[in-house]
């Protein structure tokens, strides 16, 4: 009997000595579960934007569009890959913790187990001749016989339950495994996406570059405004005038003959806006997150240098950022602290604004569209904000969001 009992009781050692291997995790199990939704959230939205930017892709008649859209498409499956890992992540987390939880009980539970198994230890090691000559030996016999009496139920009830706990921890042990390898694989894909994505960006970026000719003087021009500007918001305010005029001068009329009699003159009305222009009054649509991430200051929230004007999100490192929405790049950068910057005109007076990029791969001047990518976040502490703007004044972005 009593070595059944140290058996046991080396059993839930050797299975608490096993978990100790890993800390406990101090989040919480609801922000886990709560950031395993959003993961597994996200990384279905990237795949049906990737899917969709693929079928426009194979529309689209031009070159040009069908490249970008093509770059959208794979901007989106590199989003997924990234929610993915996410995903992986927050699932490894919520096993540790369980794995943690289990270890402190099976710590617990152990403790008179062993207790029991040395006191049993120290009796076997009397002889039993010598237990019967000593005055009072028989009383402990008899004693100790009614403690096991009492107590070997009450172990065999806790076996059953420590054999149920140790069953659940070869199931995390499996469990743990298995998110290790979707990581690893989601890391696989992560990687060659990326690369595919830089082969098309390096290839765009070389037929803009032959086909450009105005277009670094338009570069230097908003590299003096970034010079001469105070801070970000004068840069942006300085970039929405630039656009409103030129999209004033590009609405005026062409040149017109003169008539060979004066008399026969007309007056010509103002033409009218467009449906394309109309529609433009209003916020962009498809209005998106540039990035998958985490919410870390939310717009309206208090800070050292007031409210915030924008959103802050943090990704893994090196994410991916995309634009929100179709739009003209006015400024693509760095700047003053922010990282690299991108300004997109969205056109009737809406801007956005994403800072904190490692690197922008967008040049200015160049047209993107929703989804279109912009560049990586940092590798390390990643912290990318959006803004969005109507004539200078800040717009929440997730009220936005389709």
């Amino acid at each position: 009997m009593h070595r059944a009992i140290l058996l046991i009781g080396s059993i839930a050692f050797c299975a608490a000595a096993a978990f100790a291997q890993r800390a406990p995790v101090s989040q919480s199990p609801e922000d886990m579960r709560a950031a395993l939704a959003e993961a597994l959230a996200e990384r279905e939205n990237a795949e049906a934007r990737s899917q969709r930017f693929e079928e426009e892709a194979e529309e689209a008649q031009d070159a040009a569009e069908r490249a970008a859209r093509e770059a959208a498409a794979l901007a989106a499956r590199v989003q997924q890959a990234e929610a993915g890992i996410a995903a992986a992540r927050a699932r490894i987390a919520m096993i540790d913790r369980e794995q943690a939880v289990l270890r402190e009980e099976l710590g617990r539970e152990q403790q008179p187990v062993v207790e029991l198994t040395a006191a049993l230890q120290q009796f076997s090691r009397r002889p039993l001749v010598l237990s019967v000559m000593r005055p009072g030996s028989v009383k402990d016999v008899v004693y100790l016989r009614a403690m096991l009496h009492d107590t070997v139920p009450q172990v065999q009830a806790g076996t059953r339950d420590l054999r149920n706990r140790l069953n659940r921890a070869r199931e995390l042990r499996r469990e743990a495994l298995a998110a290790a390898q979707v990581l690893e694989a989601e890391e696989t894909a992560l990687a060659q996406r990326r690369e595919e994505l830089a082969e098309i960006e390096t290839r765009e970026r070389l037929a803009a570059r032959a086909a450009g000719g105005a277009a670094s003087r338009e570069v230097d021009r908003v590299l003096a405004l970034a010079e001469e500007a105070r801070d970000l918001d004068s840069l942006v305010s300085e970039l929405d005038r630039a656009a409103d005029l030129r999209q004033r001068l590009a609405a005026l009329p062409g040149p017109r003959l003169r008539p060979s009699q004066p008399g026969a003159a007309q007056r010509v009305s103002p033409p009218s806006p467009t449906p394309s222009q109309a529609q433009a009054q209003g916020a962009p649509r498809p209005y998106m997150l540039p990035v998958s991430g985490r919410t870390v200051i939310g717009f309206g929230a208090p800070q050292a240098s007031g409210l915030s004007r924008g959103l802050t999100l943090a990704p893994i490192g090196g994410a991916q950022v995309v634009a929100p929405a179709a739009g003209r790049i006015a400024f693509a950068g760095p700047y003053r602290g922010y990282g690299s910057i991108v300004i997109i005109e969205h056109g009737g007076g809406w801007t956005s604004l994403v800072t904190g990029l490692a690197r922008s791969d967008v040049d200015v001047g160049e047209s993107v569209r929703a989804g279109s990518p912009l560049g990586i976040a940092a590798p390390t502490d990643p912290s990318v904000t959006l803004e969005l703007r109507r004539d200078g004044e800040a717009v929440n972005p997730i009220a936005n969001i389709r």
